[in-house]
């Protein structure tokens, strides 16, 4: 099965004015074939370098719309992604070169005419040529992600979800083993990973989160982790990294210890007892 991959955007808002379409800046996605690492942060996606061609499957007419583009239940996401209703109009590229499409935008009108704009509401990506959706994109009305659903090992099930805000990434939950239920979730601010909760004995279901881990993130590295042993959702045991304290301490310790000249206290520094004798013997 041929690999391909396809240019994704996470945090550049897209929209359409009248018949011309405005794409803001790309970046990628963490997108993974393996468990996210470095506190659960995907890898990410290789841009495609070829053009993509485009060919609109579907096409609406402009009607005043009220209210938002983004469904707040998977249903209504779903429902936006079908590009049914007179508003909605669906795009199909080919990202690859091989005149196969891979991927499937559609985009809702909003306004009144002639001051209309498309606003694009979902995204679909088959990223192995597989014919087979493996990533869905949802967006706000301003073309923000809001949600994305990513089957990263290709098995045809959504294993990994990525929710945003205000087109940050806030939250990820992970489906490590495939059993169709989140064990893992990683939380970030301002594009890095904080803290992260897994359920390792697999109490969890979808609608009751019960973790009996939790870890807590510094520069990549897991620097503290809390385990509950006896399943009453406390931690019995904190693990520390004693390598990063034990670096971080050292690091403050040569700090302290660092000659005062370096530090502009040493001679010929105004002030220090060195260069007052010098300055009194020089008038003497």
């Amino acid at each position: 099965m041929r690999a391909r991959t396809a240019r994704l955007a996470l945090c550049a808002p897209r929209s359409r004015s009248g018949s011309a379409m405005l794409f803001g800046r790309l970046c990628a996605l963490a997108i993974a074939l393996a468990a996210c690492g470095g506190g659960a942060a995907g890898a990410g996606v290789q841009a495609d370098t070829k053009p993509e061609k485009r060919k609109v499957v579907s096409r609406g007419r402009a009607i005043p719309v009220a209210g938002t583009t983004q469904g707040s239940t998977e249903s209504e996401r779903r429902r936006l992604c079908d590009a049914q209703g007179a508003a909605m109009e669906a795009s199909e590229y080919d990202t690859s070169g091989d005149d196969v499409p891979d991927v499937r935008k559609v985009f809702k009108r909003l306004g009144t005419p002639p001051l209309t704009r498309l606003v694009l509401v979902c995204r679909e990506s088959d990223l192995n040529a597989d014919g087979v959706k493996d990533v869905l994109r949802f967006y706000d009305d301003e073309g923000r992600p809001l949600r994305e659903e990513s089957d990263r090992n290709f098995d045809g099930k959504m294993d990994q979800i990525t929710v945003c805000q205000e087109g940050q990434v806030v939250r990820k939950e992970i489906d490590g083993d495939g059993n169709g239920v989140i064990d893992t979730k990683v939380f970030y601010d301002d594009g890095e990973a904080l803290r992260g909760e897994r359920d390792l004995k697999g109490r969890s279901t979808a609608r009751t989160w019960r973790p009996d881990r939790w870890e807590y993130y510094e520069e990549g590295r897991t620097i503290r982790m809390g385990t509950d042993l006896d399943g009453d959702g406390k931690v019995d045991r904190w693990d520390r990294d004693d390598t990063l304290r034990s670096a971080k301490k050292r690091q403050e310790e040569l700090q302290q210890d660092e000659p005062r000249e370096a530090r502009g206290e040493g001679e010929g520094t105004e002030g220090s007892e060195a260069s007052q004798t010098a300055a009194g013997k020089a008038e003497g």
